[in-house]
């Protein structure tokens, strides 16, 4: 019988008993801050109660001024012989397991304490795993005092009793480990966009506040001086006149649209009779185009005819449409008209054409969706179509002169023209490839053999697509193994280059539409977000953000590195693993085993596996066959297999590993992962006992 535990918190998070008493020997403070009694206008309050200056601590208080104070000794306190005064002392708690926790206070009268914010009832809290702020907030009159220092008459004394913990000073920016917290409260960025001659900068960053709450922050940025010239939400660039613009709602109907000039500041108004406030502008910038719902029928309530399965969630029926609104004559004009939903996809650098997709169900055969895509011309209503009914389609791009289009596609798109794999195998349509049209010149459909697959002797798989007007090239993002980084493709000459965006795992990027110069947003495996701005050529980069870097200067990481386990066929499955940052050859680790959770690579993105490294385990990344970005053979290993092949590269790795490296507790062994991952983890368990504990998510 195996002894599989499916786990809680038995294995990697225990609960540690109180067994380690530390006493604060110096503290952060603030202080004297002056309170006074309020204006006695009754003797007593409603409830018949009279007032007490005792009532002063529940003076509100930024508890963070503390942490800009000064350092003192611990013993004999700050008071004050001139009033009544609150007064702050601050330290942190750095804890390695998850641990109840006493704080003692002796020698004060009047005091509250406060951890990472929140007032704890006489001083017992819970910690998890990470670096806590601890606040004690005291208030003092003169009769505590002595008359001619100032001070407090008694001595003052802090414990915590927790086991485990490290009590130090909030100076001087102390270091602590990274933690499952530090991973939820970290700064992000997810967006960049530049303006069209690449000065300036648009982009968005997100965090969350005290309390739990996340908000967004949107910053303009002059690249060249650093300078932050408007920090409203939903901005967006003109596409090509180098202005941004906004919306705003009118007290009536519909909304006032705004484009205002980033080097004068000087606004102006397009249009007070937009209908809408999320549309796509054209390159030209003088109309929009903007998506509509037209409501479904609804069914009699004693009867439902259920079309097909995904009939029954709600507005279903409903369906997208397109609309046109021109600037200069105020006219909103329907643009398409039919059953099916259809989506914008692109307009021409001219205006006179724009890409539309339709899609449609088809439940009797794979792919269950089928994707058609037209090219409309705006003056005539003329219609060309460019794709039809083809179910292994993921994105259509229009190129700048409106005469080409890229389709972005699993391999199996236009007729398998960019299947790359042995014979009997079926290709993975998550591994996505590049499809260029040739020049389109009549109504008819394009035939299968006049595409031509740009990527198919390509390993990484493709994500974000751009087609810049400023050179014609095509940027886009793609998964290179573990890595997500951004490339460049001539679709004359088919020559794919890299660019070195300055991260490992590409969130974003864009191309300003002029210049052909670069933003860049994204992290590491050992850093969190980082917005960069590229040279059209490449050869300059710059450090426009380094998002999240006031928390993560304090963090202490371990080595992140790479390692590759050799299969029984003879092929390389890609590894990573994480040490603690105190980690000692000498001794014994548990080990936590994570694995992709779909179709994609675990990438190289800063997450939680510096965190469990922190908690004291070693963490092993394997990318299995079956991943995306190593190639095509390699994306449909899995296919059809139920599991067989990626578990037994997950499990052969692991095997590996702890032979070449004896510091791997192979008792103490836990694996994890979600989606497919959690299915994969599941069907381990049936098949080896290496694992002392299993976690999955989301699995079958």
């Amino acid at each position: 019988m195996k002894r599989i535990a499916y786990l809680a918190a038995t294995m990697l998070f225990s609960v540690a008993s109180m067994a380690n008493e530390v006493n604060v020997k110096t503290y952060s403070y603030s202080g004297p801050h002056t309170v006074t009694m309020p204006v006695m206008m009754d003797s007593v309050d409603v409830f018949s109660k009279k007032y007490s200056s005792h009532a002063l601590l529940d003076c509100n208080i930024d508890l963070s001024v503390v942490e800009r104070g000064k350092e003192i000794e611990a013993g004999v306190l700050p008071g004050s012989g001139e009033g009544d005064r609150l007064h702050l002392i601050g330290f942190t708690v750095t804890n390695n397991a998850y641990t109840d926790a006493v704080i003692s206070v002796e020698g004060l009268k009047h005091y509250k304490v406060y951890v990472d914010g929140k007032q704890v009832n006489g001083g017992s809290t819970s910690l998890v795993p990470s670096l806590h702020k601890v606040v004690i907030k005291y208030l003092t009159s003169p009769a505590d005092c002595d008359s001619l220092s100032g001070n407090l008459k008694d001595s003052v004394k802090v414990k915590v009793d927790a086991n485990s913990a490290v009590v130090t000073s909030m100076q001087g920016g102390v270091k602590h480990a990274y933690s499952l917290a530090d991973v939820k409260n970290a700064r992000s960025c997810n967006s960049v966009s530049l303006s069209a001659d690449g000065r300036y900068l648009i982009y968005t960053v997100g965090e969350r506040m005290t309390g739990g709450k996340s908000v967004s922050h949107t910053y303009l940025k002059d690249v060249r001086t650093g300078k932050i010239l408007d920090r409203r939400t939903g901005l967006r660039w003109m596409p090509r006149s180098n202005r941004y613009y906004y919306t705003a709602k009118n007290d009536g109907a519909g909304y006032t649209l705004y484009a205002v000039d980033p080097k004068t500041m000087e606004e102006t108004v397009l249009t007070r009779t937009l209908p809408v406030s999320s549309f796509t502008m054209s390159p030209t910038e003088d109309f929009i185009i903007y998506s509509d719902v037209v409501s479904g029928p609804t069914e009699r309530k004693d009867v439902y005819e259920v079309i097909e399965p995904e009939d029954r969630q709600p507005g279903w029926r409903s369906r997208y449409v397109l609309h046109k609104y021109d600037f200069a004559s105020g006219i909103d004009q329907q643009l398409t008209f039919g059953y099916h939903n259809v989506y914008l996809s692109g307009i021409s650098n001219d205006g006179v054409y724009a890409l539309i997709g339709k899609s449609e169900s088809r439940l009797t055969a794979r792919p269950t969706t089928l994707y058609s895509y037209f090219r409309i011309n705006m003056n005539t209503h003329a219609v060309d179509t460019v794709v039809y009914k083809d179910g292994f389609v993921r994105g259509v791009y229009l190129s700048p002169d409106g005469r080409q289009v890229l389709v972005k596609g699993s391999p199996e798109a236009f007729g398998g023209i960019g299947k790359n794999v042995d014979e009997g195998q079926i290709p993975s349509m998550y591994d996505i490839q590049l499809f260029l049209s040739p020049v389109i010149t009549d109504s008819h459909v394009i035939a299968p053999d006049k595409w031509t697959a740009l990527t198919k002797n390509f390993d990484p798989s493709v994500e974000s697509v751009e087609w810049s007007p400023s050179n014609g090239q095509i940027y886009f993002s793609a998964m290179d193994k573990d890595y997500k980084i951004m490339f460049r493709l001539n679709p004359k000459t088919g020559k794919i280059s890299r660019i070195d965006g300055g991260v490992e795992y590409l969130k974003d990027f864009s191309v300003a539409s002029s210049t052909g110069d670069m933003a860049c947003v994204g992290q590491g495996a050992s850093f969190g977000d980082r917005v960069y701005w590229v040279s059209a050529n490449g050869n300059k980069k710059t450090l426009i953000d380094d998002v999240d870097a006031a928390n993560t200067a304090n963090y202490m990481l371990g080595k992140c590195e790479a390692w590759n386990y050799i299969n029984e066929n003879g092929d390389t499955v890609s590894c990573r693993y994480y040490l603690p940052a105190d980690f000692d050859a000498s001794k014994r680790y548990p080990m936590i085993v994570e694995y992709y959770g779909g179709c994609w690579p675990t990438s190289r993105y800063f997450s939680t596996p510096h965190a469990y490294a922190s908690l004291g385990y070693v963490v092993l990344i394997v990318n299995p066959r079956g991943a995306a970005g190593f190639g095509q053979k390699w994306s449909a290993a899995h296919v059809n297999t139920a599991g067989k092949g990626v578990a037994e590269d997950i499990i052969g790795a692991v095997k590996t590993f702890c032979k070449e490296h004896e510091y791997v507790n192979a008792k103490k062994i836990g694996c994890y992962s979600g989606s497919y991952g959690g299915f994969i983890t599941q069907y381990m368990q049936t098949i080896t006992d290496i694992f002392a504990a299993a976690v999955r998510h989301a699995g079958i």
